[in-house]
């Protein structure tokens, strides 16, 4: 029995395997749309992210039907704002994966770098609280205009 193969749900092209940021999607040679399995989004989101930051959280914003099917049940899809974002995927609703539209996986990776970004800007904030608590220094405006009145 020979494998299925894989059709675009825009163009109904027959989808080939490429290595795209190390993964291995099914690209659409026509619109460059590419189907990334239940487990590919997230190793997307790991080529930008470490597995184990703090990135996880609800990716899925806004839900509405879509009108594409999913290339491996036919089942409509559902049309999703990613993580909040205005960047518009969709996804099987039995968990086959994801479908992205030409140029929405580097839009993936912008928005998992923004994300990354805010963590560390975050994690520096409490650690430089964390200091200023324990010295007595909490930064603020009292503490600036003591400064100011002790010469410091």
């Amino acid at each position: 029995m020979g494998e299925r193969r894989l059709t675009c749900p825009h163009d109904a092209s027959a989808l080939t395997t490429v290595r795209e940021y190390g993964i291995e999607v099914d690209r659409c040679p026509t619109c460059k749309g590419a189907w990334y399995d239940a487990a590919e989004l997230s190793l997307l989101e790991a080529s930008v992210a470490a597995e184990d930051d703090q990135r996880r959280g609800t990716i899925e914003f806004a839900q509405r039907q879509s009108a594409l099917s999913c290339p491996v049940c036919a089942t409509a899809m559902r049309a999703f704002n990613y993580r909040a974002y205005n960047l518009e995927l969709d996804a099987c609703p039995h968990e086959h994966g994801f479908w992205l539209d030409a140029g929405e996986a580097e839009r993936v990776r912008a928005v998992m770098r923004e994300r990354v970004q805010g963590l560390a800007r975050s994690a520096q904030a409490e650690q430089k609280w964390a200091g200023r608590r324990r010295t007595g220094s909490g930064g603020g405006v009292m503490d600036q205009l003591r400064s100011l009145f002790r010469g410091k």
